[in-house]
């Protein structure tokens, strides 16, 4: 059976990422089709080797006959074309966080819950998690089979990326502008980003918590179960691409250094680098345009009897979510 997948929001960060990783799998002899919404249909934008996808206007396009809708645009887009898609026949794979929490729409992680595909098909819609909430998901799942996760302390430190083109070009001109004595102007962040960490991805919520750090833990729960608790504090810091986390985890039963680097050694997607020497570890310039999350500084927590604490970088943009969305796709189509 041809496949015709469509891509909501293509010549976005992400958008034209979900395309370079669709090009590597199965589905690269698909029907492509590019999507955006108002001035960004019209666009032109690279499919596979040598073909050319022109952008069309995602509220003229008629979704019959498509298999797969993928949705990386804004949630107030994909709240009004999502249930278009999925009446139209279309599986809808949402990266907007839209539908993320709603109980009859699956969030998955490819390799972490595959199972939870099978609930799709009552409304044809999949949630993605946020790039943070996948990577975590993508350390935690091993270990908490392993040995019980109770509770989990993260740390994100997440990069201009995280907030599209707007925030990295916002990075690249206060940084530009530094080295000339111009006075950096905070316009798409809250506060200046360049050579600056700020405490705050989206809104404030009411106990003080943002809305980024609440999902961190409700998409974990939702993923791998309800019972972990997840205290998070998530930062933007002044790197391009790739996010790193710093975990604190209390287990349910004891597990050793020894024993987590072996569990996590032998899990798909995981990759171990963890020498105590100077660069024996991973750091978010390294591990751009990777598939995996790379793993470091395993160590016991001399405060908890059954705690360990380590750090965890990925590629958001990539592994965080357009590689998710395509090896989703993929299952799909596959059936």
């Amino acid at each position: 059976m041809a496949h015709r997948i469509a891509v909501i929001g293509a010549p976005s960060l992400i958008g034209r990422e979900i395309l370079r990783c669709l090009a590597e799998t199965s589905l690269a002899g698909a029907e492509m089709v590019a999507l955006a919404a108002g001035r960004a249909a019209g666009a032109e934008i690279s499919w596979g080797e040598k073909a050319v996808l022109k952008t069309r206007d995602v509220a003229r396009f008629d979704f019959a006959g498509t298999t797969i809708a993928i949705f990386a645009c804004d949630a107030k887009l994909a709240a009004v074309e999502v249930p278009r898609a999925a009446a139209a026949g279309a599986m809808a794979i949402d990266l907007s966080g839209h539908f993320h929490l709603e109980p009859d729409v699956p969030l998955v992680v490819a390799g972490v819950n595959d199972a939870a595909l099978a609930k799709a098909q009552k409304r044809r819609i999949i949630a993605c998690p946020l790039p943070a909430s996948l990577i975590l998901a993508m350390v935690l799942k091993p270990l908490h089979e392993a040995a019980g996760i109770r509770r989990v302390v993260a740390a994100t430190y997440q990069p201009a990326s995280g907030a599209g083109k707007e925030g990295m070009d916002e990075l690249w001109s206060q940084t530009r502008g530094i080295f000339v004595n111009d006075n950096p102007e905070a316009q798409y962040f809250t506060k200046q980003i360049a050579f600056n960490v700020i405490p705050h991805i989206d809104r404030f919520m009411a106990d003080g918590a943002t809305r980024e750090e609440w999902a961190l833990g409700v998409e974990t729960r939702k993923l791998l179960g309800p019972d972990i608790q997840v205290a998070a504090s998530c930062v933007r810091v002044p790197v391009m691409l790739g996010l790193g986390m710093a975990l604190n985890i209390a287990f349910d039963r004891p597990i050793n250094e020894r024993d987590a680097r072996e569990v996590l050694r032998k899990s798909p997607g995981i990759s171990l680098l963890d020498r105590r020497d100077d660069g024996g570890y991973a750091s978010p310039a390294e591990i751009v345009g990777e598939d995996m999350v790379y793993v470091s500084r395993i160590r016991r927590d001399a405060t908890l009897p059954e705690g360990l604490s380590l750090w965890a970088v990925g590629d958001d943009v990539r592994l965080g979510a357009a590689l998710n969305a395509a090896r989703i796709a993929e299952a799909v189509a596959r059936g």
